[in-house]
């Protein structure tokens, strides 16, 4: 599936399934709240924190997937093409890292 397909099935879920888009501000503190769930997993599987009891049944995947869900949500109500974006995206990272990251010496 392309970005731009994505950005459709989303939007036709959200106008067959979901009713209407949550707003604009809603759906911000909805991505943060996706975004935390993913850190939380992060800090407990890959971090020093442990998991509790409640935390074992959780699944990365599906919290990235909430982050991304989200994230197309946003994007669509407000008018972003998320595939020009990114290309646009890479191409000012492209251009500004080129040789940034090759000589920084905390990563050789």
């Amino acid at each position: 599936m392309t970005i731009k397909e994505a950005q459709e099935i989303v939007d036709k879920w959200i106008n067959d399934t979901g009713v209407r888009y949550f707003n604009e501000l809603t759906n911000t503190a909805m991505l943060m709240e996706e975004v935390g769930e993913v850190a939380r997993i992060m800090a407990r599987q890959y971090g020093e924190q442990s998991f509790k009891k409640s935390d074992k049944e959780v699944n990365l995947a599906d919290e990235m997937a909430d982050v991304l869900f989200v994230l197309i949500c946003l994007a669509n109500q407000t008018g972003i093409d998320l595939t020009d974006a990114f290309q646009k995206n890479l191409e000012k990272k492209s251009i500004r890292d080129a040789d940034r990251h090759k000589n920084n010496e905390k990563l050789l």
